[in-house]
């Protein structure tokens, strides 16, 4: 016992920096991904197009703000010193990119963004214009808004003198601007991109707070509806578990006794017959079982109207399990069906490779002569010696159980994690995306450490190959 815990620490102390890892990955990916959630929001709620700069700006950084997109992505970055140190304040991912195209094309951070802001200036003051007199403002707002978005030179001092030709508030606004640009033309220092800086940004980023968050069990909101993410993946658990723990209780229930009986008989006619049709049943395609399930059960002809493939009739979650199960068992049947035979024929399939080599060993001969019954033969002494190789699976046993099968959750349209976690990624709902890819990996840590402590625990020899190793490097 003494070895299994000091196991259980060492397995321990590499899981920590392991899952750090992962959500330094995941939080990445999201960062990288395409779309901007925040005008995603704006549009649903109709406020992305306004035709006012101010107003428009102001909505967005108040929703950037909701969504905790206004701050730092993470503790620090390395960032050219041709950047300012407040790059990440502008929040708008098109102004800040022309911006960054302003700073590594003349090199000069401050004067680029005094420049941007006189464009803004602009902007702010003919918006104003535009409520009272639309028709004599309209043109300078277009060639200001094409301005706010451009970084070619030559461009540029186009647009600045057809806004001069406008006359007016025009002429006086592209006089501040020209000024500004002038400044940043005449001062160039290009070779500054190349020279990288460290930025220190403090524990007021996005990272620490999505995973303090995450330490505290808060995952924050969905980009997509606003509900809690974590609301969203106990409604999605619940299906996913009990599809995913009844296939493998069926499976395994199934598969030991069929694959202990295939190496019983070996080289016999059982064994070829149902070793053909398990490869059979591990070669169909499950998206394709699955669809001629569904496709069976809703044909009136074929007297299967008892099961409910398609019902859209949920138990509340404050239920228990058992009412929920017991409730949704005709509309589970299909998919656990279909996710159960690819799962049984290759674990059985494995226990017949491993029975198979573990009767061929002198023990189970010694035991044979003793006279012991064939069923104390097989199941007392071989049995429990094949059941190594199957440990192996438990390591992906727990992610699987929750990120479920997105093929047979979308078939039967069943709402757990792997509908749940395909939508989000199509609704660019990233908060659910990573908190899910997070919460698998801490389930694959996690598999992986049963998986050794059993080992450790039912085979003394690794316990005695644990010693050694501890030896040797002490």
């Amino acid at each position: 016992m003494w070895q299994v815990g000091q196991l259980v620490w060492r397995r321990i102390l590499f899981a920590v920096p392991t899952l750090l890892v992962v959500s330094v990955i995941a939080f990445g990916l999201s960062k990288a991904a395409p779309g901007d959630p925040v005008q995603q929001l704006l549009h649903r709620t109709g406020e992305e197009s306004l035709g006012n700069w101010e107003q428009e700006e102001k909505s967005y950084r108040e929703t950037a703000r909701i969504l905790d997109l206004d701050k730092p992505a993470f503790y620090c970055a390395f960032l050219p010193i041709a950047y300012p140190d407040t790059l990440y304040k502008m929040a708008h991912p098109v102004r800040r990119a022309v911006l960054k195209g302003l700073c590594a094309r003349y090199g000069n951070g401050q004067l680029a963004l005094a420049y941007y802001r006189s464009v803004e200036q602009g902007l702010k003051r003919v918006s104003a214009e535009r409520q009272a007199n639309p028709a004599i403002a309209d043109p300078t707002w277009k060639l200001l808004k094409d301005l706010a978005l451009r970084t070619d030179a030559r461009w540029i001092h186009r647009q600045l003198n057809d806004l001069r030709r406008q006359g007016g508030s025009a002429k006086q606004v592209s006089s501040e601007i020209t000024r500004q640009f002038h400044a940043l033309e005449a001062n160039p220092t290009p070779w500054r991109k190349y020279i990288p800086s460290f930025r220190w940004h403090g524990t007021d980023n996005q990272y620490h707070h999505w995973i303090s968050g995450v330490l505290r069990g808060a995952f924050g909101n969905s980009w997509k509806d606003g509900q809690p993410v974590g609301q969203k993946i106990k409604g999605g658990l619940r299906w996913t578990l009990l599809l995913n723990l009844s296939s493998l209780l069926l499976a395994f229930g199934l598969a030991i006794p069929l694959g202990v009986f295939m190496a019983r008989m070996k080289n016999r006619w059982p064994d070829y017959g149902l070793k053909i049709l398990l490869f059979l049943l591990y070669a169909l395609p499950s998206f394709w079982v699955a669809t001629l399930l569904l496709l069976w059960a809703v044909n009136p002809a074929s007297g299967l109207d008892w099961l409910r493939v398609l019902g859209t009739d949920t138990p509340q979650l404050e239920s228990n399990w058992l009412e929920f199960f017991w409730h949704e068992r005709r509309r589970m049947l299909l998919p656990i069906l279909s996710l159960t035979y690819g799962s049984l024929a290759y674990i059985a399939l494995q226990v017949r490779s491993a029975m198979d080599e573990v009767l061929e060993q002198d023990y189970i001969r010694t035991a044979r002569a003793k006279g012991l019954p064939e069923r104390k033969v097989l199941w007392r002494h071989a049995a429990k010696n094949a059941a190594f190789p199957l440990l192996t699976l438990i390591g992906s046993i727990f992610p699987a159980l929750l990120a479920g099968s997105v093929v047979i959750e979308s078939v039967f349209n069943i709402p757990g994690m792997g509908k749940l976690t395909l939508d989000a990624i199509f609704g660019q709902d990233w908060p659910l995306v990573y908190t899910v890819l997070w919460i698998s990996g801490v389930l694959t840590v996690l598999g992986l450490l049963v998986s050794d402590i059993l080992y450790v625990w039912l085979d003394p020899r690794i316990r005695s190959a644990e010693e050694k190793s501890k030896a040797v490097w002490t």
